[in-house]
């Protein structure tokens, strides 16, 4: 049964077996033996205990491991002996008995290069994980941070997550050479001002030399051809995150600025805001949870992309994560909450109706029917909400307009001409919307015998847009002749029978009666009612695109197909001859 002794070293406590410790004692007792005197050599020593610690930590498993002999051997190896070796050459029968090194081809780790930095020491660091000068990545940084945004965004975050390269094995690490005694001594004596050009002379010549006297079988170098590829591969991957991140967060950073914080520049979709919103929520707010909404996973996407790409990236610690988590959460469920009560505007509809009779000219039966173009502004209707557009009146108020009005004929039931508007609006309640609706703006005006309806409705901006509407309808007297002006197109409700079965805008091309059905009679219309809709029946197949809509008659021996689509709406006939 072996004895365990705890240790403190550099500044981390490890469980050494009595064994190992006594071998390791010896060995730093050596390493303290012929290093005394040497300029330094406080700082080599410390160095070389740091670089012993971080050995031991890559070789267990779990914290509570027992450092074994097998594992000193393993960090002696690595490290190499001290220069009096061969004096106390008795102290280490069992150890090797040439120096070592470590492998061949150590990979680069990015840090940031703080005794050449100007700013953070990121280009510094970044010269020699990617080999090149560092004047050229502060270039490329200074034109992307001019013309895109991303090189100051990239830099601060390389600046947080990238560690800087502090101690000796940080540098040693940062240039890809071997952190062992010689190097490290080597590294504290000449300075780190000067270490770069060393290290590639020195550094280039050893590799070189290894790279001629060594062999590789034919199954190793396709095997480092792939394992190149799939590095190309994932390093791809890493580069394709960032870009997607950091251009999603730029562009979420542009319009929280821009749009939710200054809200200075009135932009199309600010100006409509306060009119669709019913939530209380500023538009800051709105913004603001948008992007944290929108935006951290795609800062998570970006710091996959950097740890993909720098191994050794430093991480930005738990509390940050589930802070970022809580954040996220709260904004998804706030978003949730203002879109409920939003949407909650819409649950029911309200309806103020007003009935008024007409007094009717009885020197003549015809009764016209036109719409009132409004003079309101309508140079905004990119500002829209549904039907509903942003305008101003005469006095240049801003004011809610919809050409959602529509009027329906139908028969009176004695010889007295009425009209009745119905408006409606959503709300919250009944009561609400039903309020919501009194305040809508619909007039008209009857005089000899011709009713003017306005085509459009209007409402105060203080009202929302509720999908607000206006529905018309006029009790003409059994007999009454009724004529449609042009700009009725598009108003006449569905619901208007007629004999001929036309649809909206083809009613307002004739002249109709009322009859005792509560049907219009047309007067001119042709007795053929699919010679007038379609013509030309004496072609057997007919396909017209118009500004009037689509126009297909295809006809046969046997059969004849129709369809028609205009602003009505669809309709196709299909029926089968008799022979």
């Amino acid at each position: 049964m072996n004895k365990t002794v705890n240790i403190n070293l550099a500044n981390t406590f490890f469980h050494i077996d009595e064994e190992a410790y006594n071998k390791l004692r010896r060995y730093l007792e050596a390493i303290k033996r012929s290093f005394s005197g040497t300029t330094g050599s406080d700082e080599i020593i410390a160095d070389i205990e740091a670089r012993i610690a971080e050995l031991f930590l890559e070789k267990m498993e779990h914290e509570r491991q027992v450092i074994t002999q097998k594992e000193v051997d393993a960090v002696i190896e690595v490290m190499g002996q001290p220069e009096d070796y061969m004096v106390d050459e008795d102290i280490f029968e069992d150890a090797p008995k040439e120096k070592a090194t470590e492998p061949r081809g150590r990979v680069k780790k990015l840090y940031r290069d703080i005794d050449h930095k100007y700013i953070g020491g990121v280009c510094a660091g970044l010269e020699y994980y990617l080999g090149i000068d560092a004047l050229w990545i502060r270039i490329i940084f200074i034109l992307l941070a001019v013309f895109t945004g991303f090189g100051l965004i990239a830099y601060i975050l390389l600046w947080i997550l990238v560690p800087e390269a502090a101690t000796t094995s940080q540098k040693l690490d940062m240039t890809g050479e071997p952190i062992n005694i010689s190097n490290i001594e080597r590294k504290v004596k000449e300075g780190f001002d000067d270490v770069a050009d060393k290290v590639k002379n020195v550094d280039y010549e050893k590799v070189g030399n290894k790279v001629k006297s060594s062999s590789k079988t034919f199954f190793d170098t396709i095997g480092d051809i792939i394992m190149f590829l799939f590095k190309v591969f994932g390093k791809f991957i890493g580069i394709l995150l960032i870009i997607i991140g950091a251009a999603t967060l730029i562009g979420l950073f542009i319009a929280l600025f821009s749009v939710g914080i200054i809200d200075a520049v009135h932009f199309p979709g600010v100006d409509f805001y306060e009119i669709v919103n019913t939530t209380g929520a500023p538009v800051w707010l709105v913004s603001l949870l948008l992007f944290f909404a929108i935006g951290i996973p795609f800062f998570f996407l970006l710091y996959l992309g950097m740890k993909i790409l720098v191994t050794n990236l430093k991480s930005i610690g738990n509390i940050a994560k589930f802070s970022l988590l809580g954040l996220w959460l709260i904004s998804i469920g706030s978003l949730v909450v203002l879109g409920v009560r939003q949407a909650a505007e819409f649950a029911t509809v309200g309806s103020s109706t007003e009935k008024n009779e007409l007094a009717f000219n009885t020197d003549n039966d015809t009764i016209l029917i036109r719409m009132n173009d409004s003079n309101y502004d309508r140079n905004m209707e990119n500002i829209h909400f549904g039907r509903m557009t942003l305008s101003y009146d005469e006095s240049d108020n801003p004011i809610l307009m919809s050409d959602d009005v529509r009027f329906n004929v139908k028969k009176s039931e004695d010889s007295v001409l009425r009209i009745s508007i119905r408006k409606d609006s959503h709300g919250k309640t009944f009561k609400e919307a039903r309020e919501r609706a009194s305040k809508v703006n619909y007039n008209y005006a009857f005089s000899n015998n011709e009713i003017v309806l306005d085509e459009f409705l209007t409402t105060a901006t203080s009202n929302k847009a509720r999908q607000q509407e206006v529905r018309a309808t006029l009790y003409v007297p059994v007999g009454k002749v009724i004529m449609f002006d042009k700009t009725t197109k598009g108003h006449i409700d569905r619901g208007t029978k007629n004999d001929r079965d036309y649809y909206r805008s083809r009613i307002a091309d004739h002249t109709w009666i009322m009859g005792e059905d509560g049907e219009l009679k047309c007067q001119e219309c042709p007795e053929d009612n699919n010679e007038d809709n379609w013509n030309d029946d004496d072609e057997d197949a007919r396909f017209i695109i118009d500004e009037d809509g689509i126009d297909i008659n295809v006809k046969d021996a046997d059969d004849s197909f129709e369809m028609k689509i205009d602003e009505d709406g669809v309709r196709i006939k299909a029926k089968e001859n008799d022979q």
